[in-house]
């Protein structure tokens, strides 16, 4: 391509259209900048230098100068609610809702920030309604969330499992698991009122939403053996072997027991045996050492926990075994074994608890709700010791 002189016009004239629009936005960033009341950069400049106390301070001065500023009322309002200030932030919010101007989407925003504001003062009943009203909108999850949270606060089971139904159906996640212990914290309400055919439909209804629901069939075998059952009881328990034989130590000492009271102590023991060798748990050795040591003496009892140690050593197990030797130890050597017992006891104390895999708070009582994090089926349903060997 030849060069022609009429070329020459067009580098002047992209040089004077470049500045011209340069031109135009230093001055539209000017007046926007100038528009801004001399408190936002007083808060800025205090947010630079840590001093947040004083920059919430100057920002709400903004607020109150410019009303239009709807991305910093909500920034202060979840700020005041994080900090503890809820009436701050039930007033931030409140303004909010009622600002005719605030398009549909602002205002759904409004009321789902407000409905935090009433969970967090407590005042439940306001917050329930206020998540209900937004199940249609774009915040329907996080409401039911929240909803979910609010029920189990107020233990009303019943919303409880329709709150996770329908939050199933709008996550596509599955609640059967928690909507199960729900049912079984139903049929314990329903237990503890005397209701026991309430309390068996609850139970039912957790297995039928969750077959795996292993708290439904201890609580089912306890509930057919108080009616003299002893045989529908076993079955009970036994079927937690197939649900998840974790949870078998939770049950081994009523499992015998019922074998014993039906006359057929040697079958018991003859399945905590099989289950011990395959499922090896403290608990479970603790029960099957106590009824070998009764009915087939002490020297099969030493067999048990040694033959157990050998596969699964643990300071727990050890105690044991030094139990056992006990019962065979002569009078005069005793006290050097029971010494070394007691010694081991104090280090091992810790160990036989149980903990919460969520948060790692730590019980000698078995929890199905854990009652420092509030989380559900998160106890491990083996002692600490066991647990970390595993890990």
């Amino acid at each position: 391509m030849e060069f022609e002189p009429w070329m020459l016009l067009i580098f002047p004239l992209f040089f004077g259209m470049g500045w011209l629009a340069a031109r135009i936005d230093i001055k539209d960033l000017l007046s926007e900048s100038h528009a801004l009341p001399q408190s936002y950069f007083k808060g800025l400049n205090f947010l630079l230098n840590e001093q947040q106390d004083k920059a919430i301070e100057a920002f709400i001065e903004v607020v109150k100068v410019d009303p239009q500023t709807v991305e910093l009322h909500f920034a202060l309002g979840s700020l005041f609610r994080r900090r503890g200030e809820v009436d701050r932030a039930l007033r931030m919010h409140h303004n909010l809702v009622d600002r005719a101007d605030l398009d549909n989407a602002r205002r759904q925003q409004a009321v789902f920030e407000l409905a935090q504001d009433y969970l967090k003062a407590g005042i439940l009943d306001r917050a329930e309604s206020l998540f209900r009203e937004l199940q249609k909108s774009a915040y329907a999850k996080p409401s039911l969330e929240f909803l979910l949270e609010l029920f189990q606060k107020e233990r009303d089971w019943l919303k409880a499992i329709d709150a996770a139904r329908q939050l199933a159906a709008v996550s596509g996640e599955s609640y059967a698991k928690l909507i199960a212990l729900f049912y079984c914290e139903l049929a314990q309400e329903a237990l503890t009122g005397g209701d026991q055919d309430a309390t068996r439909e609850y139970l039912k209804q957790a297995l039928a939403t969750c077959p795996d629901c292993v708290r439904a069939s201890i609580m089912l075998g306890d509930l057919t053996l108080s009616g003299g059952d002893r045989e529908g009881a076993i079955a009970c328990w036994k079927s937690i072997e197939t649900q998840d034989a974790r949870y078998l130590p939770l049950v081994t000492e009523r499992l015998l027991q019922a074998f014993v009271d039906v006359g057929r102590e040697p079958e018991g023991i003859a399945l905590l045996r099989g289950y011990l060798d395959k499922y090896h748990s403290v608990d479970m050795m603790n029960v099957l050492f106590a009824a070998v040591s009764r009915s087939e003496g002490a020297a099969a009892a030493y067999q048990l926990v040694r033959g157990a140690l050998q596969k699964n050593p643990s300071l727990i197990g050890l105690d044991k075994l030094l139990e056992a030797r006990l019962l065979e130890v002569p009078e005069d050597r005793r006290a050097d074994v029971e010494m070394v017992r007691n010694l081991l006891q104090q280090r091992t104390r810790n160990l036989a608890m149980y903990h919460c895999s969520r948060c790692g708070f730590k019980a000698r009582q078995f929890y199905w709700h854990c009652p420092a994090c509030q989380s559900w089926d998160s106890y491990l349903p083996r002692r600490t010791e066991e647990t970390e060997m595993q890990s």
